[in-house]
């Protein structure tokens, strides 16, 4: 190795970005600022209306308050920087800037492996032990889930940081990519990698496969209690439900495995680029929809908030988004 364990030759790197489609730059940042406010608007609703209502103060709600925070806190990691970098010729980040924006994206990222998880267990909670339900889901307990995963997710992080930091970069400094990811650090690398590239894989497997199996596992129970509903209107309901949630969380670790699972090799980055929108954009714009939109507990909430009294002093514009964004 040619320098020192601790030290870097290179001070900043280059993000690519989207600079293969020049001709739809203007295009992409339009689309991107506009799902980044929308991510933004429907879980800032989100978190009010749970905040506000005080019949939304249940554990299942607690949970879906803390991911949309988590999901405006994942977005917000990586998007302002991509969106700036449309209008900047050379796009180039510093290195502590690099690991840093890395570190809380890591942390975020698996912090919601966790919160997931933490749901569907609350789910079955609510739908197989539903005399049970409080006695189990406590407020301390749900306090201690949330915390834990806030602890586990930039614990998991902060393992990768500390090995990353002992790499050592001499050159090149270009990241074909819209912001600082592992696999694409590691590929710059001029040390050797193997050691991350299997903690890497590690974590993945314990945080993404083991959150998997819980949430399947959950589940699979739910789906056993709602075959046991005798009213047909009342499976279609739950199943509707189930499908909802497993399709977010389909989403959300298929494409983050298909990109954190696999050994890091140029050939893939364009479509890592590709997968990573969905994962950093898309996922925390549709959650708020997937977990909330066709609720009626949501639904009878806004109902209830447009008629608080002294609602018009606040202003329509909060109220219209809220009927918009969380009513349609």
């Amino acid at each position: 190795m040619a320098g020192g364990k601790n030290s870097t030759a290179v001070t900043r790197f280059i993000l690519l970005g989207f600079s293969d489609y020049p001709k739809l730059n203007a295009i992409l940042f339009v689309i991107f600022l506009v799902i980044y406010l929308v991510t933004l608007t429907w879980n800032l609703c989100l978190i009010t209306l749970i905040k506000v209502d005080s019949h939304l103060h249940t554990p299942m709600y607690f949970f879906l308050s803390n991911l949309s925070f988590l999901d405006i806190c994942y977005v917000s990691s990586t998007a302002p920087k991509m969106l700036s970098d449309f209008f900047k010729e050379k796009k180039t980040i510093s290195f502590g800037g690099c690991t840093a924006q890395y570190f809380i994206f890591s942390g975020m990222g698996l912090t919601e492996c966790c919160l997931l998880a933490a749901m569907a267990y609350d789910r079955y909670a609510a739908i197989c032990n539903p005399l049970l339900y409080t006695s189990i889901m406590s407020p301390t307990l749900c306090v201690w889930m949330v915390v834990g995963s806030y602890l586990s997710g930039f614990f998991g992080s902060m393992i990768q940081l500390c090995s990353l930091l002992q790499l050592y970069f001499c050159g090149p400094n270009v990241i074909d990519h819209f912001f600082c990811d592992l696999p694409q650090l590691l590929v710059l690398s001029c040390s050797d990698t193997l050691a991350l590239q299997i903690l890497k894989f590690v974590i993945a497997v314990v945080f993404g496969l083991l959150s998997v199996l819980i949430i399947m596992v959950s589940y699979g129970h739910i789906v056993e209690a709602i075959l046991k509903i005798s009213s047909a209107q009342g499976r279609s309901k739950a199943f509707n439900t189930c499908a909802s949630h497993l399709m977010a969380v389909t989403l959300f670790y298929g494409s983050g495995l298909f990109v954190y699972m696999r050994p890091s090799s140029n050939d893939s980055f364009s479509y890592d680029k590709v997968v990573s929108v969905f994962y950093t954009m898309v996922i925390p714009m549709l959650n708020p929809l997937i977990y909330s939109l066709r609720n009626k507990e949501i639904k009878d909430a806004l109902k209830r908030w447009e008629k608080r009294p002294g609602l018009d002093n606040e202003g329509p514009g909060f109220q219209s988004d809220l009927r918009y964004f969380l009513a349609v």
